[in-house]
């Protein structure tokens, strides 16, 4: 619900910190789902996760319809956030249970691609409901909610791929689960990961504000635009370097996250609106190769029975990044000003990029040979 925040504001006048606290409830929801839950699919199937998180998201959107106060509000967005996170590992498990035999790169592409074309859908379509939609409050949710019981009922008709296994009740217990192979690569690619994901949450978290404080644009729509740019940029991206080395598309991604939010910085501090613009586009190309190529080498080194479990450990890394400096930024603007937490917050990513890049210029064993050992560690474990 972040494009109505404004509305919800004025409505029940709310200050940034409580906005912030909206925004951390969800993280925080997701986080816990994630690490208590991102590997249960492994032992009791995909489908009852998946239809469990979807159903638990059409709750929340029923709470967002019939909120009229902050803690239907907070109420609504717990719950979501949990929902989230049951989905997230287990849909990118999902993927790669129906496709790894097929087309085995097809799943690290569209683990990397659907992220940011949703974040893009989302932001656009959310924008312009609001904008000029009826009964903005309502309609998004009610949409939307329509669409996950749909999802809802497809999901139950895809086959289950996973075999009842005992320890269900053992994998709640909050763990970040990383097979012994994966480790390694995880240690690589992370600055990257965190990089990526602490980007989209500067873009998410500040660029409404941004608008609005520093470029004096009253309008729904136009942060929707600017959120959709940087996804739409990271999701062509994802889809045009498919092909590419990995390792070399992190490069080039790397390379953006550094160029990025300098161009951005840069020109917001100068109040030049189509500047930030620009810099909002490399981004995007920085978010969609750093996250995407993080994805492919480290789904390279799972086993079936794994990649749930490593696929939500994953998302912890990148939602923390996405979250904690977003919450930091709220609650610091109110005495630094927009500009000053937007530009600390770029330093952050830009820091986060340059710890990526060392750590992927010591790193030059081809993933092919890092998937190899991971499937002998994963043997050793066996036994």
């Amino acid at each position: 619900p972040s494009p109505l925040y404004p509305v919800y504001a004025d409505a029940w006048h709310l200050t940034p910190v409580m906005l912030t606290g909206a925004f951390a409830i969800y993280v925080i929801g997701l986080l816990l789902a994630l690490l208590s839950a991102g590997s249960l699919s492994d032992y009791v199937g995909r489908k009852p996760v998946l239809i469990a998180g979807t159903l638990g998201t059409v709750a929340s959107m029923a709470l967002f319809v019939i909120a009229d106060d902050y803690v239907m509000l907070m109420i609504g967005r717990a719950l979501q956030g949990l929902s989230v996170g049951l989905l997230l590992g287990t849909l990118g498990a999902t993927l790669l249970d129906h496709s790894l035999e097929r087309r085995p790169a097809l799943a690290g592409v569209l683990n990397g691609v659907t992220p940011p074309t949703a974040l893009g859908v989302g932001a656009l379509s959310s924008g312009l409901l609001v904008q000029w939609g009826p009964a903005p409050e309502q309609l998004i949710y009610i949409l939307f909610g329509v669409l996950m019981l749909v999802l809802a009922l497809l999901l139950s008709l895809i086959p289950e791929t996973v075999t009842k296994q005992p320890g269900a009740i053992r994998s709640l217990l909050p763990a970040m689960r990383v097979p012994a192979g994966s480790r390694r690569l995880l240690r690589d690619v992370s600055g990257a990961l965190i990089a990526s994901w602490a980007l989209a949450g500067l873009y998410l978290s500040l660029v409404p504000s941004l608008l609005t404080g520093v470029f004096h644009i009253d309008s729904h729509f136009v942060p929707g635009a600017i959120i959709a740019i940087f996804a739409t940029c990271g999701a062509l991206t994802g889809y045009l370097l498919q092909k590419m080395d990995p390792r070399r598309e992190q490069t080039i991604g790397v390379i953006a996250l550094i160029i990025g939010p300098v161009v951005s910085v840069v020109f917001v501090i100068m109040g030049v609106l189509p500047g930030m613009v620009l810099g909002t586009a490399i981004a995007g190309i920085g978010f969609g190769a750093g996250f995407q190529s993080g994805l492919r080498m480290l789904l390279a080194t799972a086993s079936p029975d794994h990649r749930a479990g490593l696929l939500s450990t994953i998302y912890v890394i990148s939602y923390l990044a996405f979250g904690l400096p977003s919450v930091i930024a709220g609650l610091v603007d109110p005495y630094t000003g927009l500009v000053a937490a937007f530009t600390g917050y770029g330093v952050l990513v830009v820091a986060a990029a340059l710890v990526a890049l060392i750590l992927q210029m010591g790193s030059h064993d081809p993933v092919e040979a890092e998937a190899a050992a991971a499937a002998e560690a994963l043997e050793a474990e066996a036994h």
